[in-house]
């Protein structure tokens, strides 16, 4: 009996008493969930015992206390040792349970991490079924953490007097926005690009000669003209626009080796010189009209002519060192000269101009220009060869990494370029602090990846940029699903436009609701519904949104506050500066800024907070159907006008039936979108990537990135857009010469497929493709 009470007495010490061992469990959790670790330790208040069966008569004390666990020598009887045994065995099961169950632990720890309460205080995980912060509290967020004040102090640091692409200060300045990048906890990286680009002459001028009057010798100049001397009869031509090259096709005016007079804006200075190579000019002349800009008569024009983006000496691929191929030239480089002429030498030539009087419609001077008013240009620009650095800076998103919203500016200017690149730049930097610092400290998770990005060379032809995108671009093109421009933000106070995909347009309305704007009727006319008429405004190709959506298949957009929805007058000059800017705004730019990067800002976090990507696709098939409308008319006029030239069997039943899959499978995706369980990730990605593919697969597959760098068929460039299509149209009708009826076929069919295909994309799998067609 004594021997079975020590027994009990044993084990009841083990589960209820003063234990020989404890377990202590000390949980130690990486909070940011890389490595989190369980860590058991054992410890004893005793020596370990000496249990020896039958060996002698031996006492052993354990323990600092001297209280003895087992003190009696157990005699060797048969039921003695079944008891012991049992002891044993039960304290061995138990000892093993334990080990398991703790060993258990420790493989699950980097799993369950996030349940585990410490001292009954839970921690908040993001499982990425759902964003912990909601929609307000993260605008409310950007708000305290991006503001005018802190601004502006950013704007003071990176105003510089010349920061030209590849010169020191350019690089100097990337320097700095890195660092910038790296104050705020960002991954960071650069990328070095060597490029060629034209310059004014460093030793000798270009010059203007007119009627063997006084030589000129402009300061400014238009990168990538063809270098030489041309001697020719002026003929004014407006805009250079196509209608002002028709109106004068009308006058039946011979163009053949006229020098254009053409003046600035509404079309970049490389569609103006295309145009008129076009017409057989032999060169061109741009300046900037009083009716358009306020400027000094002394102020020099600077720019570029390469009708397409990035370094026109590697189209299509990217200008790395390490590139080694054969000589190359874009097909977007000008065949005929092109130079800026200041207004007071433009006054000077339209004054003496005769020939035809002007049309009505074109404001300014009277006359056309006659073949005696002979004029000889001169340009001998030196190409050379530029190493630039673009910058970059990340925010990691904490569910879909891999899928990021890029957001850029411009960081070279020809001058100061303070509107041009400045507030851009500032604007920039400042919001990736705020956005890290809502990360790092306002508890915000994005679900994606923010991408910021520095650009050097854009004044060239967002070179940066899209040396950038022609680099990666098989990868950006199935991951990067949006691109935000901050170039040019703030140059005007009452004004404001924005140029975006459409599949932008829906998003970019609701933000502008949800953004106060300083101006109350500004923010009046953002509640009422003008967005499309008052707003909205096409995207020129020198703004470098233009690659990404055109080139690349990147939803994009760029946006400004403009003078009274017209021109900023310091553009392309050396007086875009920080007085100039501040005249232009009523000293309002730290302001006019901040509400800009806000602006940006919502874009950007609701494209990665959000489990669904807020890109409207039906805003698309509204474009495609307005194009497959006229499309249908000319075609009929054409049958009807001109039956000899296309087919009677011609028909756009196919074209129709392409924008009716595309309107299927949009609709499906709607209902998929309706039904979807937004707790499920994976079927959150599916139908992003869907969402992502619509512009992408815009792009034509059956032109060579090298000839039509812009490959999307509704905002590109080039014979393969709708857009081009339609003109083409217009020139069978009238029977142009230019026009080609067998190529109209073939890019016709080849647009038609396009779409279609757009439409398998967005269906998704292959077995919900709509086979109609």
């Amino acid at each position: 009996e004594a021997v079975m009470e020590q027994a009990r007495s044993t084990i009841s010490k083990i589960f209820n008493g003063e234990p020989h061992t404890y377990t202590r469990f000390n949980l130690t959790q990486n909070m940011e969930g890389d490595t989190s670790q369980v860590e058991m330790k054992l410890s004893t208040d005793a020596d370990e015992e000496a249990v020896e069966n039958g060996m002698g008569d031996h006492r052993h004390h354990h323990g600092t206390n001297g209280r003895p666990y087992m003190v009696q020598k157990m005699q060797r009887t048969p039921r003695n040792l079944c008891y012991m045994v049992c002891g044993v065995l039960l304290i061995f099961i138990i000892g093993f349970l334990i080990g398991y169950l703790t060993n258990k632990k420790k493989e699950q720890a980097p799993v369950c991490a996030s349940s585990i309460s410490i001292e009954n205080n839970d921690i908040p995980h993001e499982t990425g079924a759902a964003p912990l912060m909601d929609w307000d509290d993260v605008t409310k967020l950007l708000t305290e953490k991006f503001s005018a004040a802190k601004l502006e102090k950013v704007l003071s640091e990176f105003a510089q007097g010349s920061h030209r692409a590849g010169s020191l200060e350019d690089e100097s300045l990337a320097n700095r926005v890195l660092q910038r990048f790296k104050d705020s906890s960002m991954k960071t990286w650069t990328d070095e690009h060597f490029i060629k680009v034209q310059d004014p002459p460093a030793a000798g001028y270009n010059k203007i000669v007119f009627k063997n009057g006084t030589e000129d010798r402009p300061r400014g100049f238009l990168s990538y003209s063809v270098v030489g001397s041309v001697q020719g009869a002026v003929l004014y031509a407006h805009y250079g626009e196509d209608d002002d090259f028709r109106v004068l096709q009308d006058k039946n005016i011979n163009m053949n080796g006229r020098v254009m007079l053409i003046r600035d804006g509404k079309i970049s200075f490389a569609e103006k010189v295309a145009n008129a190579a076009r017409m057989n000019a032999s060169a061109v002349l741009i300046y900037r009209d009083p009716n358009d800009y306020n400027i000094k008569e002394e102020t020099e024009l600077y720019g570029h002519v390469h009708m397409g983006s990035g370094d026109p000496y590697t189209p299509g691929f990217p200008s790395f060192n390490h590139t080694q191929f054969p000589p190359a030239e874009s097909s977007g480089l000008p065949k005929i000269l092109a130079q800026t002429i200041t207004l007071r030498v433009a006054k000077k030539i339209l004054s003496q101009l005769g020939g035809p009087r002007s049309p009505e419609r074109w404001t300014g001077f009277n006359k056309l220009g006659d073949e005696t008013d002979i004029i000889t240009v001169e340009v001998n620009n030196v190409l050379t060869e530029k190493k630039i650095h673009n910058v970059f800076g990340v925010i990691k998103g904490f569910v879909d990494p891999d899928r990021y919203v890029v957001i850029g500016a411009q960081r070279d200017a020809w001058g100061p370029g303070y509107a041009a690149s400045t507030v851009g730049t500032s604007v920039l930097v400042e919001l990736a602090r705020a956005i890290s610092d809502m990360v790092k400290n306002g508890g915000f998770k994005p679900r994606r990846s923010i991408v910021f990005a520095s650009w050097s060379a854009g004044e060239y032809g967002n070179i940066g940029a899209t040396e950038w995108l022609e680099g990666y671009l098989s990868s950006l093109s199935m991951k990067a699903f949006s691109y935000i421009n901050l170039d040019g933000i703030v140059t005007g106070l009452n004004g404001f436009k924005v140029a975006a995909s459409p599949l932008m347009h829906t998003l970019i309305e609701n933000t502008l609701k949800e953004v106060k704007i300083r101006d109350a009727s500004l923010y009046k006319q953002f509640a009422k519904d003008n967005f499309e008429s008052n707003i909205l405004e096409p995207m020129r190709m020198d703004s470098a949104a233009y690659p990404f959506l055109a080139f690349s298949g990147i939803p994009s957009m760029s946006f400004r506050f403009s003078p009274d929805n017209s021109n900023y007058n310091h553009f392309g000059t050396m007086e875009d500066t920080v007085a100039n800017l501040n005249a232009a705004t009523s000293s309002q730019v730290p302001q006019l800024a901040a509400t800009a990067g806000r602006f940006a800002g919502h874009i950007a976090l609701r494209l990665v907070h959000d489990h669904l990507l807020q890109m409207d696709v039906m805003k698309y098939y509204k474009v495609v159907r307005s194009y497959v409308y006229k499309i249908n008319g000319r075609v009929k006029d054409v049958l009807q006008m001109q039956p000899q030239l296309l087919p009677k069997s011609l028909t756009v039943q196919w074209l129709i039936s392409a924008i009716g899959s595309y309107s299927r499978a949009a609709q499906s995706l709607q209902n998929d979108i309706q039904n979807s369980d937004l707790e499920d990730i994976e079927m959150c990605r599916l139908i992003n990537d869907r969402i992502m593919a619509v512009e992408r697969n815009f792009l034509s597959h059956y032109v060579s990135p090298r000839q039509s760098p812009f490959r999307h068929i509704l905002v590109g460039s080039g014979p393969h857009t709708l857009k081009a299509l339609t003109k083409h149209l217009e020139s069978l009708k009238t029977n142009n010469p230019e026009a080609n009826a067998e190529l109209f076929l073939n890019e016709f069919a080849l647009a038609t497929w396009t779409i279609q295909g757009c439409a398998n994309s967005l269906a998704g799998d292959i077995w919900s493709l709509d086979n109609e067609i």
